[in-house]
């Protein structure tokens, strides 16, 4: 087992299909800059290189949380309408089936039932991110899917489960988006909630620890703007898994952006 300092976990917001990787039109054609250059800069922000990545996507549900096993996985181009070229990116980055192994024996050992699959593939919510996070594919990945219920306390619980990993050299990342109306977000609105949501999501992110698992399990009842933000919350869910996992260590935002006219935050714990 590795004794250094625990590796910190991460909330990215991955941005919107393979955005990273074609051409915009007009006013977007660099809005996604930003968020691609913090992406690029997390592996320099850690103190030490993982042995391995466990994440966690917004694209992936399961009746139980369930894990890849596969040792090469392949790519699941789950986007529709972009360019041709952006099918075929490719991240070959290597499965870990012990670590998946292990995943499975935290979630067991806290008595949270568990999948494992070993035919599926990475999503966009890994591959595009992953892409310019470790250009090179070199570090061995494994997603682990959200459950179907995406209850926010459950999930925290599974992060909390699966802590120990961070002192085994895994980093832990939530792979979704902060705020996600797809339908107000295209509409580039000048006012459409997000900078509420995002204040108080960024509050509670940043709160002590006891205060932050509470807020954050309640989001739905506490946040303004909450449904407006998250009409469907599978792409806030990955940020609990993160939180959960952080156990006592505090949150802090480390990329803020405005976004065609929505407010977009990444959280590092640790």
């Amino acid at each position: 087992m590795d004794t250094k300092a625990p590796l910190p976990t991460f909330f990215i917001p991955h941005g919107g299909g393979p955005c990273f990787f074609m051409e915009w039109p007009g006013e977007m054609a660099h809005a996604w800059d930003p968020l691609a250059a913090f992406l690029r800069g997390i592996a320099g922000s850690i103190e030490r290189k993982p042995s391995a990545i466990l994440v966690v996507s917004g694209h992936w549900e399961e009746a139980k949380p369930t894990v890849t096993t596969a040792t090469t996985p392949t790519l699941i181009y789950d986007y529709s309408g972009f360019p041709a070229h952006t099918y075929e990116l490719r991240y070959d980055a290597p499965g870990s089936p012990a670590v998946a192994a292990r995943v499975r024996e935290l979630l067991e050992g806290a008595g949270i039932a568990s999948g494992a699959d070993d035919r599926r593939g990475f999503d966009h919510g890994v591959f595009v991110p992953f892409l310019l996070i470790d250009p090179e594919a070199g570090i061995p990945v494994v997603q682990l899917s959200l459950a179907a219920d995406l209850d926010a306390e459950k999930h925290l619980a599974i992060g909390r489960a699966l802590a120990p990993l961070r002192d085994e050299g895994v980093l832990i990342v939530g792979s979704g988006m902060s705020y996600h109306n797809m339908r107000e977000f295209m509409s580039r609105g000048e006012s459409d909630g997000s900078e509420r949501f995002d204040e108080w999501l960024t509050g509670a992110v940043q709160a002590q620890p006891a205060e932050r698992d509470e807020l954050l399990a309640h989001w739905q009842q506490r946040a303004p703007e909450a449904r407006r933000a998250h009409p469907r919350e599978d792409h806030l869910i990955p940020l609990m898994v993160a939180a959960g996992a952080a156990g006592n260590d505090l949150g802090t935002r480390v990329f803020h952006d405005r976004i065609s006219g929505s407010d977009i935050s990444g959280y590092r714990f640790g």
